[in-house]
């Protein structure tokens, strides 16, 4: 038996569905990968997968490019003659289910991440790219068997839009997290607040900067980190020269993309993301599962991820100043970190580990 996942990119594969991978190839399937370069292949194949390059413009808009991309696909999958494909993010999920249909795969799952940029954004720009976009995941998801979501808010809006059927669309907990390898961590002696994230406006980025500017007038001990890289490509990509601002001045330390996370989040009393929209934020799971209290937004995804008051607070999208006053209660109830973290790692072993997300599934793909 044969099992394809058409990935967006290769550390997405290892960091997000690395142990899915395992559980799949535990059930007897040859896994095989696709991604669009050769980065950290060797991590991959640690997996017990093989790896094919599908080149692929992740954010492009070139409508050549994204048809030679679902051909190869195509050519791909008659030769390896897979039992099972899944894609996840807006190409794999689109064109892997297009390509994987035309080519006579029997099970077909494709999985929607989030709405992401082209659903949040206001500009004519992205309104005309999300026009296109959802006329794509109409047609896409059309040839899907199995169409799998991360919160139900995506799965309401997409049935409501009439982009897929609702009796072939599921929810799962997002992509889970390994528990065990995001273990709990002492907190850090001064109070000190953390956002992982792709430097976007629609991550929120702006709003968390601000936000450290209000708080540190009032509590200039307080620390802000921010891990992440400077974008050039994306439409909504927050300047370099603008985040260099607060930097300077003192306001947030940044930090460079890394390969284990664990240290930044134990570095940290509390998580925030102030994102404008999400699948299942990742990271917050992560910090969650580390028993750290978060700050995220009320939006999809986000308020997944948070009881109000319990683990943390859900704040509105685009507002720095309640972002702000949730931030200073952690400063001024310092108690709370520690509560509010533990409920965060009970949380997550309850409802996001990784084991019962996998399971789930394995279950709505029928392996």
């Amino acid at each position: 038996m044969k099992f394809l996942l058409v990935s967006p990119k290769n550390r997405t594969v290892y960091n997000f569905r690395g142990d899915l991978i395992k559980e799949i190839v535990k059930k007897g399937y040859e896994v095989i990968v696709t991604g669009p370069d050769w980065t950290d292949v060797e991590k991959i194949e640690a997996l017990g997968a093989k790896f094919a390059q599908i080149p692929m413009d992740k954010t492009g808009t070139n409508v050549i490019s994204d048809l030679k991309y679902c051909r190869t696909l195509y050519q791909l999958i008659q030769r390896e003659k897979p039992d099972a494909t899944l894609g996840y993010t807006v190409k794999p999920a689109i064109y892997g289910a297009v390509a994987a249909h035309f080519a006579g795969v029997q099970n077909v799952s494709s999985m929607v991440t989030g709405g992401g940029y082209t659903f949040t954004a206001a500009s004519l720009k992205a309104k005309i790219l999300g026009f296109i976009v959802r006329c794509l995941y109409r047609i896409g998801l059309g040839y899907a068997d199995h169409v799998i979501f991360q919160n139900p808010d995506d799965l309401n809006e997409f049935c409501a839009r009439g982009l897929v059927k609702r009796d072939k669309c599921s929810v799962v907990n997002g992509s889970g997290v390994n528990v065990r390898h995001y273990a709990t961590a002492s907190f850090p002696k001064e109070i000190t607040f953390f956002m992982l994230s792709r430097l976007l406006k629609s991550k929120g980025v702006q709003e968390y900067l601000e936000a450290a500017d209000i708080v540190k007038k009032k509590y200039p001990q307080a620390r802000f980190c921010l891990l992440g890289k400077y974008e050039t490509t994306m439409q909504d990509a927050v300047p370099q020269e603008r985040i260099e601002v607060y930097i300077k001045r003192g306001t947030v330390e940044r930090f460079k993309e890394t390969h284990d996370v664990r240290p930044y989040y134990a570095m940290c009393s509390v998580y925030v993301l102030p994102s404008y929209r999400e699948g299942t934020p990742r990271t917050v799971l992560e910090a969650m599962s580390m028993g750290r209290p978060i700050i995220t937004t009320d939006t999809q995804g986000c308020r997944e991820t948070v009881v109000d008051g319990e683990n943390g607070y859900l704040v509105p999208v685009k507002d720095s100043k309640t972002l702000a006053e949730k931030m200073i209660c952690f400063i001024e109830k310092s108690d709370l970190v520690e509560s509010m973290g533990k409920k965060s790692r009970e949380y997550a072993l309850r409802k996001f580990d990784v084991n019962k997300v996998n399971s789930d599934m394995l279950e709505i793909m029928q392996l």
